[in-house]
């Protein structure tokens, strides 16, 4: 799929990986509608985007269905079109045990991880099977392949949406509408304050010496996904590892990682008194 002159949407547009997906897009000729929550964090991207391009900003919770409802609507009005959907905007739980996560902190993950991309899709997918040839990127992780321990409710939504976007690829095969999913490993983004969790150091990126993906590379790579219509695209050598690791030896990948994360958990634990 050619990118110039299309219109894509692209959530989590305020900052991260999906701010510099806007950013590309917009440089390669496209027309983006960005989303996010945060109205000042869409206020910092259309800043640096400029002039480049026909953009678009809309502040929309992704866990409210009736928002993202509404929203094909105002897209098709600023860009008379919407030719792929980018599903990149997610957020992580408290580094802890599932034991110690409240229902509500569950829920608030899920319900942006996986409902957030269900709900977008949903809503735009009528659309795109309306276009000559159009797309749906779904951003998962490599978390999402196998468990990481304090992670454990981010990676049940990150697989969740693995056999989500899997299964909207079987349903679509004979339409317009071409499907990937993708996995990053450890991104250079600052998720853990854009959700909100307070952690001191990004959970996902484990030790601070291990080599992490730029945001940009990952917006390059997503892009070049979208370009030759992949199934999937797995960003970094530790996504690629771990994609690897997790279909030949799941149980013993599974103890490498806690053992690996376990001391970084102990960590981030909150002191007892």
């Amino acid at each position: 799929m050619e990118i110039a002159g299309k219109v894509f949407v692209v959530t989590g547009g305020g900052n991260g990986i999906g701010r510099a997906v806007v950013l590309d897009l917009l440089a390669r000729g496209a027309g983006v509608a960005a989303v996010d929550v945060s109205e000042a964090a869409l206020a910092e991207t259309a800043a640096l985007a400029g002039n480049a391009g026909l953009f678009s900003t809309h502040v929309v919770d992704l866990a409210d269905r009736d928002a993202v409802e509404a929203l094909p609507e105002a897209v098709i009005a600023a860009h008379g079109q919407v030719d792929g959907v980018l599903n990149v905007a997610g957020i992580i739980q408290r580094f802890v045990p599932v034991n110690d996560l409240s229902y509500e902190e569950v829920e608030k993950v899920m319900a942006v991880n996986y409902w957030g991309v269900v709900h977008m899709c949903k809503a735009f997918l009528p659309h795109l099977l309306e276009r000559p040839a159009a797309c749906i990127v779904n951003v998962g992780s490599m978390g999402g392949l196998s468990p990481v321990p304090g992670q454990s409710v981010y990676g049940a939504s990150k697989a969740a949406v693995k056999l989500f976007t899997e299964g909207l690829y079987a349903e679509l095969l004979d339409t317009p509408v071409a499907v990937t999913v993708v996995f990053p490993g450890a991104i250079a983004t600052n998720i853990s304050a854009n959700s909100g969790v307070g952690a001191k150091r990004d959970p996902e990126a484990g030790d601070t010496k291990m080599r992490t993906t730029t945001a940009q590379e990952a917006a390059r790579q997503i892009i070049a996904a979208v370009e030759k219509g992949s199934y999937r695209a797995t960003i970094g050598s530790d996504a690629r590892m771990i994609d690897l690791l997790s279909r030949l030896m799941p149980r013993r990948t599974t103890e490498m990682i806690t053992k690996k994360m376990g001391a970084m958990l102990e960590s981030m634990a909150p002191a007892k008194v």
